[in-house]
């Protein structure tokens, strides 16, 4: 603005002496004559230049990606591998900078060429749909992520959605002695909302309405049926199917110190369908009054489990071994943080249920190392399972864990969460779409990833994890442990990533590939495909956005 200002003076100036010039568009001066006094124009000021910005350096290869976690030195991928790997993909910019406002992309994110993600579906399929720009939201003006979520430290969607730590829209007043529906117990009146207790193993289908004033309460292990085996058949076993209407409210019982969850067993189902403005919300007991979770609040109950009967890698002694095509009966293996509950089969379209606009809030509990339990865990879990619009927040463990199955993700919401957002292994087969892994600013624990890809150090079994994630934004916030890494790929896994936006602070890369074979020539998440292993090859990078270190 200052040069225009100097432009105006000196116009105003010239004009100034009318006898000199009409300033109206002539082109020629009088020549003066005797007497008259001869006034020179200003001199024009030489502008002041504007600075030239001081381009960023480009980023180094051993700053974008990390080398931690390599057990085998002589499989070790090298920072240059891992760089190269990127580098050679299309449309990448592994240098990027400060791409995000909050969850918005900005800056040079917002003008990268896109890919088309329909372009990774599968033959004969239609899960991903044209997006042509990167990251999971589409500017400013883009609410998909609205109202149906809660807000916090980690990420602010904007719109109508309440805070994470606000009471859950239950109403007031308490319902009515007598309102609790039939298949649950009438738990008396607390924090002035009425809670009905739900039975510890829901053996018959039940469904539970909103009722203004009510909360439905769990206490421990609750499942969801009784399991009915790899095939179905399992003496027994028992499907049933748990419905939760639009609006309701489930928390765990702060009552007493038994660890809350609730588990769906393989063939049984829950419905679990909210909306925009009104979503289904499990939380704890805590945050049913006002001021009884903070934005650090997490590991308050288990969180919630679904098994089912489509294929996994991993299976436990017995039982097994499995093939490519996920074909195995009798390959099965237990779930994480719960005993003698088991997922696997060989249905690729199995159903779990549906779960839509859900929020799950405070989960996470370490029942011992590597047994944990998360936001939301599946195991097993097919493709004919409906999952989209769900937000894990604040897990004191992974926020999604996936294994093996052939489960698919829309409108996936990771905030708060403690280890790794988007957790995937054991053979997991399947397609997401529309991702935001938004990690908290401290207090993480060591090796945390937005995402955590790998086969649990079992690199060559079959089916082998095979994923394609498109239109994800992974911010990776916490160096309180050094994590060494936004996105982590591990051994015995395949991966495409479209549309892309990875932000991490100082200290942390934003790749970590690691092999962890002993045989040097078999390094078997980098090396060329090989159809004999189920192996398509190295990962595939377009049009991600990469801003490491706190650029």
């Amino acid at each position: 603005m200052a040069n225009f200002h100097r432009l105006g003076l000196i116009l105003m100036t010239s004009c100034a002496g009318a006898a000199l010039s009409a300033c109206d568009g002539a082109t020629s001066v009088a020549s003066p004559g005797p007497g008259t006094i001869v006034v020179n124009p200003p001199a024009t000021p030489t502008p002041t230049p504007t600075p030239t910005p001081t381009p960023t350096p480009a980023i180094t290869v051993a700053q974008f990606a990390s080398t931690s976690g390599q057990s085998v030195a002589a499989t070790a991928i090298t920072a240059q591998e891992q760089y190269d790997i990127v580098n050679g993909g299309s449309n990448n910019n592994l240098s990027g900078t400060n791409p995000l406002n909050g969850v918005i992309p900005q800056g040079g994110a917002t003008t990268a060429t896109a890919g088309d993600p329909t372009t990774l579906n599968p033959s004969g399929t239609s899960f991903f749909v044209a997006a042509s720009f990167l990251g999971a939201i589409n500017g400013s003006g883009d609410t998909s992520f609205q109202n149906w979520t809660c807000n916090s430290g980690s990420a602010n969607f904007g719109g109508g959605g309440a805070n994470c730590v606000a009471i859950p829209n239950v109403g007031t007043p308490a319902a009515a002695a007598g309102s609790c529906p039939a298949g649950t117990t009438d738990d008396g009146v607390v924090s002035a909302v009425r809670l009905c207790r739900l039975p510890s193993v829901i053996s018959t289908n039940l469904t539970l309405p909103k009722i203004a004033g009510l909360v439905y309460r769990f206490r421990g292990q609750t499942e969801v049926g009784v399991d009915v085996g790899t095939t179905g058949a399992a003496p027994g076993g028992t499907a049933v199917t748990l419905t939760i209407e639009a609006g309701v409210v489930l928390a765990a019982d702060s009552s007493e110190a038994s660890n809350d969850l609730i588990l769906v067993n393989r063939g049984s189902k829950i419905h679990a369908v909210g909306s925009v403005s009104s979503p289904i919300v499990f939380t704890a007991q805590q945050n049913l009054v006002a001021n009884g979770v903070s934005d650090a609040s997490q590991g308050l109950w288990g969180g919630i489990i679904l098994l089912g009967r489509a294929p996994t890698a991993v299976c436990r002694s017995g039982t097994g071994p499995n093939d490519a095509g996920g074909t195995s009966t009798t390959c099965e293996n237990p779930i994480e943080g719960v005993t003698g509950r088991f997922y696997g089969g060989a249905v690729q379209n199995d159903s779990s249920g549906e779960m839509q606009y859900v929020q799950i809030r405070y989960t996470g509990i370490a029942i011992s190392e590597g047994n944990e339990l998360q936001g939301l865990t599946l195991g097993g879990v097919g493709n004919g399972t409906t999952l989209d619009h769900i937000q894990s927040h604040n897990s004191a463990d992974d926020g999604v864990e996936v294994f093996g199955g052939t489960a698919n993700f829309r409108y996936m919401v990771m905030t708060g969460w403690d280890d790794d957002g988007f957790d995937i292994d054991n053979g997991w087969r399947g397609l997401a779409q529309f991702i935001i892994a938004a990690q908290k600013p401290g207090g993480a624990t060591a090796d945390s990833f937005s995402t955590e890809i790998d086969s649990n150090g079992a690199e060559d079994l079959l089916p082998r994890t095979w994923g394609r994630y498109a239109n994800f934004t992974f911010i990776q916030n916490s160096t309180s442990t050094n994590p060494p890494a936004a996105i982590r790929l591990r051994g015995g896994a395949d991966m495409n990533f479209m549309n892309g936006i990875v932000k991490s602070p100082a200290g942390v890369a934003c790749v970590n590939f690691i092999a962890n074979e002993v045989d040097a020539a078999d390094r078997t998440t980098i090396r060329a495909a090989n159809s004999a292993k189920q192996d398509n090859g190295p990962p595939v990078f377009t049009s991600v956005y990469f801003a490491c270190q706190g650029r």
